[in-house]
């Protein structure tokens, strides 16, 4: 009998521990299936808004102003340190920074020209010197470069609560 429960454990361990990472496939109104390695909160990409329509949004929000969406665009630069941030290519070079949700979890260091979808809040922020002298020097910049950085910059950003980045 105790051979029998420690299997049982055993087997419900095994069931309940799944890998967050493991690309998951989804199929799109009978399209052939993608892959995605699925982030945080497990989200769907059906739904998602183009990253063009993203700009349109972001335009139109103001600074205490915030905005539940999803969207797909292209990631442009990732945190190097840990993988704790990324910037989106949205239109006219215009980017979005995504940090996640609570610290939550981490995407990989090497997504770079990669498409993802983003699940979350999209808000306009101001961003002081000192935040994009630290977030130029997590990207790797030169000290130079961050020397550089000498007034707040308006910015488009959002905190993602689920990513999907395609494989």
């Amino acid at each position: 009998m105790k051979s029998f429960n420690i299997l049982l454990v055993f087997l419900v361990l095994l069931v309940g521990c799944k890998n967050k990472d493991k690309p998951s496939e989804v199929s799109e109104n009978g399209q052939s299936e993608r892959n995605f390695a699925s982030f945080g909160k497990f989200i769907d990409y059906k739904g998602a808004i183009g990253s063009e329509d993203m700009l349109d949004k972001f335009q139109l929000l103001k600074e205490a102003d915030t905005l539940e969406t999803k969207f797909s665009a292209t990631v442009t630069d990732v945190c190097k340190s840990k993988g704790c941030w990324m910037k989106l290519n949205l239109k006219n070079g215009e980017e979005v920074m995504v940090k996640f949700k609570d610290y939550g979890f981490f995407v990989p260091m090497d997504i770079e020209g990669r498409e993802v979808v983003v699940n979350g809040i999209a808000f306009v922020d101001n961003m002081s010197v000192e935040d994009q002298r630290h977030y130029a020097e997590d990207a790797g910049e030169s000290p130079e470069d961050i020397r550089q950085i000498k007034e707040p910059k308006k910015t488009f950003e959002f905190e993602a609560d689920g990513v999907l980045i395609g494989q």
